[in-house]
């Protein structure tokens, strides 16, 4: 199967958390977390269209100046996420500029903030550079069925609240359907390969009707005038698997309520991004920070069934010692972290 999602861990794994995740044909982006985007060009961050906060800690979200900056002056709608209060925390952040001169911007840049908390229904709130960020607020928001909070596209994003003494977000991100070519047919029919098959796929995601028109093309240059077939025709080169899903779950206490929350939005991952702080031998340590230790973080990973595991977020006491922390969560996967690499 290739890869629809492309998650990638931007700090390393001790540095502070942040996943940019990429969608293959979109022209969106996902964030979790932005406590240090600097491995960001202005380019990926324009390209953000959502972003998920764990918690206002610093290291998770210090840097969202940042991602703020080369926005104003764009026509943008960013979505983002966080706990309860988070509207009020970027309320205040955005109080810290002046906005007297936004009349001369014509571009109206909109955040727009759900607060997901411990029951439905989630508070929503508004922030315009042309009203100077006042807070205008939204109808609340109750998720769908299968715990879905919002939408990008094809991908559905869920979220809940797990306790670090403060409610910190986990989050799990999947796409609806995960959409593949036989090759080989498209071979066997002389059709050619090119970007006219992402337009085929997207068709085939919306449901479009059989009569619909599909332009068929190698290059982008070839788009006008190319010859068209109607997506009945076509349907059968496009075949139907389970979506793939990232789940992101970071600063939390080894409780067992934490625990089932953790398995239920990571279950099934593709990769599980999770945070491992501390070595086993420093358990008492991790429980009076309210964080996991290296086996709790394997035994979440396992009870959940994830395919690959993407520890962060170690201390920077074990620097050094990154293969002996590895090891640990690999003993309590039970298995190979990452299995393409093993």
């Amino acid at each position: 199967m290739t890869p629809t999602l492309h998650p990638r861990l931007l700090n390393g794994r001790a540095g502070d958390p942040a996943v940019f995740v990429e969608a293959m044909h979109a022209p969106g982006a996902v964030l979790f977390d932005c406590g240090d985007l600097s491995a960001l060009s202005t380019g990926h961050l324009l390209r953000v269209e959502l972003l998920g906060v764990s918690h206002a800690h610093m290291d998770h979200w210090a840097d969202f100046d940042r991602l703020l900056r080369p926005l104003i002056g764009r026509e943008k709608t960013l979505q983002l996420v966080g706990p309860e209060g988070f509207a009020a925390r970027l309320h205040h952040r955005l109080a810290g500029y002046t906005w007297n001169l936004v009349d001369r911007i014509p571009a109206d840049l909109v955040f727009e903030v759900t607060e997901a908390g411990a029951a439905p229904p989630f508070p929503r709130a508004r922030f315009r550079l042309h009203t100077g960020f006042a807070r205008e607020d939204l109808p609340p928001v109750t998720p769908e069925a299968d715990g879905t909070l919002l939408r990008l596209g094809r991908l559905g994003l869920r979220a809940a609240p797990l306790d670090h003494g403060t409610p910190s977000l986990g989050f799990a991100l999947a796409e609806d359907v995960h959409l593949n070519l036989w090759r080989t047919r498209l071979a066997e029919r002389g059709l050619p390969t090119g970007p006219w098959l992402a337009t085929l796929k997207r068709a085939v995601a919306e449901g479009l009707p059989d009569d619909h028109p599909v332009p068929v093309f190698a290059r982008a240059l070839e788009a006008a005038g190319a010859p068209v077939q109607p997506l009945g025709a076509l349907r059968e080169l496009v075949v139907a698997t389970p979506g793939q899903r990232v789940a992101y779950l970071t600063d939390f206490a080894d409780t067992p309520a934490n625990r089932a929350v953790a398995v239920e939005l990571a279950r099934g991952a593709d990769t599980l991004f999770v945070e491992a702080p501390f070595l086993a031998a420093d358990a008492a340590i991790a429980a009076e920070r309210m964080h996991l230790t290296t086996t709790a973080a394997g035994e979440i990973a396992r009870a959940a069934g994830v395919r690959r595991v993407e520890p962060f977020h170690l201390s920077p006491r074990y620097l050094g010692r990154e293969a002996e922390w590895l090891a640990e969560i690999e003993a309590a996967f039970g298995r190979p972290l990452n299995p393409q690499a093993a």
